[in-house]
């Protein structure tokens, strides 16, 4: 869903901009270590605005099939004659009065602009890339993002590129992060997440995305995700359905090593090492050794982040002892692991209070068993996301049976507008 861009008739555009600094997400470095292959295990049965020179990098990362002489308007006007995908670098510029407008929000990684693009309102990212993209390969890819369509997934309307810069155009969506709706600063005590139904619909909302992503994208390889995380699902008004942020970000920057030579690049970096970030809390432990993102690792996040749904706790959070001064890690996986394998009621004491136990205990169980097996430390035991969506589906049912038997009202809309 990214679309590349162009500006003038022979001469790239010199603009680009730097995004806005903030507190730094976790990194971990690239390494080539060799991990031994496991045979797989069966999973248990779940069935119930200042200007800069264009880099040498843009110029690197285009030049492979852009033949001498063939500026990017060429290109676009030439393959792309009805591509609707690509923007100009000026609507960009315009849309976000030369990002002057005060940003959406912004991270170590990239700066996002809530505006209007072609008529249309819409969230602009802007990422740098993270290695050089072959053009004639990144546009096709683009081009299949930018057509892929589904209702748990945030659409890509296309991209435009400036520099060593690309800023992709996602439509907007009304609504607030999950990580928000589950834990509200201003008041721990309330969430509009107070229903069971309304928890494990978000569930088999994320699933179904994320099962798209990993198995429906059409690409021909495997797709990664590589943003799972609550920050980055949006829960939707009036109905409280999930969408997911930020889908095909990871291919279009260049985050996804494919083969040896991606690594050959990664490896020739100015820097002894090429750092990739990650959300701590979210990062699979094979992530967090060697930097290179995978279908696996997308299930791992998944597991953390139904974890927070059945919890209502952050990923990882630190206090100080009061006694050594010391800080005191609490992980969601670490507490979930000890509920499940202690027994004796465990699951119901940890689970949210926020619920008040009005909620089916066999399937928050299996629901809690699911999300740790996606969270195994080998990922050779996290089982695919074709099976969980089909044991998620199930659980989704169950959960309504037990509504109607308990009268639990489950049609209801919420507003996240204020009063």
């Amino acid at each position: 869903m990214f679309s590349f861009l162009c500006k003038s008739k022979k001469k790239m555009t010199k603009q680009t901009v730097e995004p806005a600094k903030s507190s730094p997400s976790a990194t971990v470095e690239s390494s080539s270590s060799s991990r031994k292959s496991k045979k797989s295990q069966e999973i248990s049965s779940y069935s119930t605005g200042s200007a800069a020179s264009t880099s040498s990098f843009y110029k690197d990362s285009w030049k492979s099939s852009v033949s001498d002489g063939k500026t990017l308007p060429s290109v676009r006007e030439t393959i792309l004659p009805e591509q609707p995908h690509v923007y100009d670098v000026q609507e960009i510029y315009a849309a976000t009065n030369n990002f002057l407008l005060k940003p959406h929000s912004s991270s170590s990684s990239s700066t996002a602009w809530r505006c209007s693009v072609r008529d249309q309102e819409a969230i602009v990212f802007q990422r740098r890339f993270r290695r050089q993209m072959d053009t004639t390969q990144l546009i096709d890819r683009l081009s299949v993002i930018c057509k892929s369509h589904h209702s748990s997934l945030v659409k890509l309307r296309g991209a435009s590129i400036s520099g060593g810069y690309i800023y992709l155009v996602y439509e907007y969506v009304p609504g607030a992060s999950l990580a928000d709706c589950l834990r509200n600063a201003k008041n721990p005590n309330f969430t509009v997440l107070s229903n069971w139904i309304s928890r494990i619909q978000i569930a088999s909302d994320i699933a179904h995305g994320l099962d798209y992503v990993h198995n429906s994208t059409g690409l021909g390889f495997e797709f990664v995700h590589n943003h799972i995380k609550s920050s980055s699902i949006i829960v939707s008004e009036p109905m409280l359905n999930a969408k997911i942020c930020h889908f095909g970000t990871s291919e279009l920057c260049g985050e996804i090593m494919k083969d040896d030579m991606d690594f050959k690049q990664l490896k020739r970096s100015n820097s002894k090492m090429k750092k990739f970030e990650g959300t701590r809390g979210y990062m699979a432990p094979e992530f967090q050794r060697s930097g290179i993102a995978t279908q696996k690792c997308d299930i791992y996040a998944f597991g953390v982040v139904l974890l927070e749904l059945l919890s209502g706790m952050e990923p990882l959070t630190y206090r100080v002892d009061e006694n050594s001064g010391s800080y005191i890690r609490t992980s969601v996986v670490d507490s979930a692991r000890n509920a499940v394998e202690g027994g004796g009621g465990g699951v119901r004491k940890w689970v949210d209070k926020r619920l008040r136990d009005s909620y089916p205990v066999e399937v928050v169980e299996k629901l809690a068993r699911l999300a740790l097996d996606c969270v195994a430390d080998d990922p050779d035991y996290r089982p695919d996301m074709g099976k969980v969506v089909v044991w998620i589906s199930q659980m989704f049912l169950e959960s309504q049976n037990w509504a109607d038997k308990m009268g639990v009202i489950t049609d209801f809309t919420v507003s996240f507008a204020p009063r």
